[in-house]
């Protein structure tokens, strides 16, 4: 059993490897993909870096990125820093898994004093 385990977490360790390679590929051939806050837009798809949807773009503010309180589990807004984006196509990526998002999201943008 525990051999099925290996080769299973192998495969999907290689999976990943290489579709990161296959985006890096269409980012650099295509140049279609940004790292840009200026590229997000509303409405846009969040996606964690192991592919969960943690949901949609309200608008950028500051340097954090408002999700929709309507798409969220518990109804309310939450901001995710702009420095978590690895990269904007169709959709805003994330280079954080969903449960690190989850729990550093905030629910209001952070509050620099002059």
């Amino acid at each position: 059993m525990a051999d099925v385990k290996d080769t299973l977490k192998n495969a999907g360790e290689a999976i990943k490897e290489k579709a990161g390679e296959a985006k890096n590929w269409v980012c650099e051939t295509t140049g279609a993909c940004s790292t840009s806050p200026a590229d997000v837009k509303p409405h846009m798809d969040v996606i964690s870096s192991c592919g969960c949807h943690m949901g949609k773009v309200d608008h950028v503010e500051g340097s954090y990125i408002k999700l929709t309180k309507s798409d969220s589990p518990d109804g309310r807004h939450h901001f995710v820093p702009t420095a978590w984006i690895d990269h904007v196509d169709n959709h805003v990526h994330l280079n954080r898994d969903a449960d690190d998002t989850r729990r550093n999201w905030s629910d209001a943008p952070a509050v620099t004093s002059a």
